[in-house]
């Protein structure tokens, strides 16, 4: 089917910046759109960023002027540049996708495993 695997996740101190990536790999006939999202402890998860295939990208008031989403569409890679981080974007962050695979020919939606972000005050 299809997999997606986050790395870049780690602590870093308030102020920092962190760089996440999303591979996506598997059965992948097309991407309809990627996005990130997260969830802190205790917390329902939420969009941060999400990005259409050719589409208007789309960011959480939270992380406006500070996030940034992008897409490398050859490689079915996505990545998240985060900067000036604060401690309450501390979250587990997951990539998910909107993929047509080559068996069913249908659009499904998929998850990562997700990256711990930690920033320290």
């Amino acid at each position: 089917q299809v997999q997606l695997v986050e790395s870049g996740g780690g602590l870093v101190q308030a102020g920092g910046s962190l760089r996440l990536s999303c591979a996506a790999s598997g059965s992948i006939l097309g991407i309809n759109a990627m996005g990130w999202c997260r969830q802190a402890p205790g917390k329902q998860r939420e969009l941060v960023a999400s990005m259409p295939s050719g589409g208007k990208t789309n960011y959480a008031d939270s992380v406006k002027g500070r996030f940034t989403i992008s897409r490398e569409y050859a490689k079915n890679m996505m990545y998240l540049q985060m900067n000036s981080l604060k401690p309450e974007d501390t979250a587990v962050y997951y990539c998910n996708a909107r993929v047509v695979t080559t068996t069913s020919r249908r659009e499904s939606n998929y998850w990562g495993q997700g990256t711990q972000v930690t920033v320290s005050a």
